[in-house]
């Protein structure tokens, strides 16, 4: 199944594609990172590789065309982390009283910013957030929550993405969960180069068919 879906999140309504593969055990919720949103061409790859496993995804803007429009010119919001996170938290409300959607286990695929605040709703939602996967993220940026994530978190950087590298190593340390880092050769932040998002997509199909299907 196939669905546009319009999530009411307190004063704004966001939209989200919603993709359930029949027997779907599992739903991920994608958080996309600074200045993309649910038509990334990046997460919708991975998005993609995830249904063929049997994992339901839902990939949903965090911001509206009007925020979109002024972050177009400011890029001040994509970096409002704490804005971010409180849309992801209350998107993972939404998926747990749809009806489509309730009783399946949910994971937060992050990418970038975005990671942030999908480690920030495993903070807050402990009880619904099963599994974690960040792309090129910066954890860095909910470095004081890492300690109350529980959820079982993967943190995918690419080999060539020095800084964030670093900024992931610490966030490992940080973290007192079930966690993995993994380092792709060869690889830079928007994991371009050719087969290097292939590798990530099977790393995060793996994971979260590991930890959502419990």
């Amino acid at each position: 199944m196939k669905k546009s879906v319009r999530i009411a999140l307190g004063k704004v309504t966001l939209d989200g594609d919603l993709v359930m593969p029949d027997s779907a055990k599992g739903i991920v919720l994608f958080a996309h990172g600074s200045g993309s949103s649910r038509f990334s061409p990046r997460n919708r790859h991975v998005a993609d590789v995830l249904n063929k496993a049997g994992i339901a995804t839902l990939l949903m803007d965090l911001l509206t065309k009007e925020e979109e429009k002024i972050d177009d010119v400011t890029a001040e919001l994509r970096f409002d982390i704490r804005m971010l996170a409180e849309r992801v938290v209350k998107a993972v409300e939404w998926l747990r009283k749809n009806d489509d959607t309730r009783k399946l286990s949910i994971g937060c695929f992050g990418a970038s910013t975005g990671a942030a605040a999908a480690l920030i709703a495993a903070a807050e939602r402990p009880a619904d957030v099963k599994a974690v996967v960040s792309r090129g993220g910066r954890p860095d940026l909910a470095i004081q929550y890492l300690p109350k994530v529980k959820a079982p978190t993967l943190l995918i950087v690419g080999g060539d993405d020095e800084p964030v590298i670093s900024m992931n190593r610490e966030a490992l340390e940080r973290l007192d969960a079930v966690k993995k880092l993994e380092i792709v050769p060869g690889a830079t932040h928007l994991f371009e180069e050719q087969g290097k998002l292939e590798i990530v997509a099977k790393l995060a199909a793996e994971w979260f068919r590991k930890y959502l299907g419990k």
